[in-house]
C-alpha cells in the first residue's frame, strides 16, 4: 500500500526558504564583513566618505598595489606578538575544560545518585554562585592574590575561571545523569564492578554527548572571558580577548586599527569551525539533558 505524503504548498516552501536564507545572511554578515575588511587598509574599511571604498579597495590598491593586503595580520601576529596570546588562550581554555569536566562529572554523578535532601540545597547554592556577576567575584580575589604574589599568572586565572564555571557544569551534568536510569550502573555493580568502575565503564560512555556539550560551553566561557583575564593576568600573559581590547585602546592612536580587526577575525574563526564540527553533538547532548528517565 502506497501512502501519499502531504506536500507543503509551493508558496509556503518558497517563503520559508527565503526567510531562512535571509536570516542566515543577516546573522553571518557581520563576520563576513569583518573578514573582508581585515584585508583592507584603514582608510578603506573605516572610510567616512563612502562604504563603497571598503568594497572596491581603491586606497588599498594605492598603498599596497593590490585590492587585498595582509598587513593587518602581519602587524597583529608578528609586530604585536598576538601569537603569544593565542598560546595563553589555549592553555587557559583547555585547563578550564579539563578541570571543570573532571570535577563536574564526579560531582554531577554523585548529586544525581544521592538520595539525601541536602543535594537540592547544594545545587541551589551553586546556582546562586553562578548567577553572581564575575566582576564582583574577581574583586574579592585580588587582595589575597597580591599578598600571595600569584597575581598575573595563568594558573591564577584558571583557578578563578574554574570556580566560576563549576556550578554551571554541575547543573548541566547533573541533569544528564538524571536522564540515565539508575538500573544501568546498579546492574554493572551486580556484575562485579565497583561504583567508580560502573561510573567510568558504563555510565560515562552512555552520556558522552552530554560531556561534549558541557565541555563546549565551558570552553566558550573561558575562551570569551574578558573580566577575569583582564584583571588577573599581566601584559605578557594576556589571552586573546584582553589583547584585542588593548589593540583598540592603544594602537588606534597610531592609525593601525586593522591590527585589531585582523586579531578579531583570528579569534572568531576557530569558534565557527568548532561549532560546525560539533553541532550534532551539541544538539544531541542538549536533547538528552532535557529528558529525564
Amino acid at each position: 500500500m502506497i501512502v501519499n505524503k502531504r506536500r507543503r504548498p509551493l508558496p509556503l516552501t518558497v517563503l520559508s526558504t527565503t526567510f531562512v536564507l535571509l536570516w542566515v545572511l543577516m546573522a553571518a554578515f557581520p563576520f563576513i564583513w569583518t573578514v573582508w575588511g581585515s584585508f583592507k587598509v584603514e582608510q578603506d574599511f573605516f572610510s567616512r566618505d563612502s562604504w563603497w571604498f571598503a568594497i572596491e579597495g581603491s586606497r588599498t590598491i594605492a598603498q599596497t598595489g593590490s585590492a587585498f593586503t595582509g598587513d593587518g595580520y602581519y602587524g597583529a601576529w608578528v609586530l604585536r606578538d598576538f601569537f603569544s596570546s593565542v598560546v595563553n588562550t589555549v592553555i587557559v581554555t583547555l585547563s578550564v575544560v579539563v578541570v571543570s569536566l573532571t570535577f563536574g562529572t564526579l560531582g554531577g554523578y554523585a548529586l544525581a545518585r544521592s538520595g539525601y535532601r541536602y543535594t537540592f540545597w547544594l545545587l541551589m547554592l551553586a546556582l546562586v554562585f553562578r548567577a553572581m556577576p564575575h566582576i564582583t567575584l574577581v574583586s574579592g580575589y585580588l587582595l589575597p592574590f597580591f599578598e600571595m604574589n600569584i597575581w598575573g599568572h595563568l594558573p591564577t586565572a584558571i583557578i578563578v575561571l574554574v570556580a566560576i564555571n563549576q556550578p554551571f557544569t554541575l547543573w548541566m551534568l547533573h541533569s544528564f545523569f538524571l536522564s540515565i536510569p539508575k538500573d544501568l550502573d546498579e546492574s554493572a555493580m551486580v556484575d562485579g564492578c565497583s561504583r567508580f568502575q560502573a561510573f567510568r565503564l558504563v555510565v560515562i560512555p552512555v552520556m558522552w554527548p552530554g560531556v561534549i556539550t558541557t565541555g563546549l560551553f565551558s570552553f566558550l566561557l573561558a575562551y570569551n572571558d574578558f573580566a577575569v583575564t583582564a584583571m588577573l593576568l599581566s601584559q605578557p600573559n594576556q589571552t586573546m580577548v584582553p589583547k584585542i581590547a588593548s589593540f583598540l585602546g592603544t594602537i588606534q592612536q597610531e592609525g593601525n586599527v586593522m591590527f585589531a580587526v585582523a586579531a578579531v577575525v583570528s579569534a572568531t574563526a576557530p569558534l565557527f569551525v568548532l561549532v560546525m564540527f560539533f553541532q550534532r553533538q551539541i544538539v544531541s547532548g542538549l536533547t538528552a539533558g532535557a529528558v529525564k528517565g
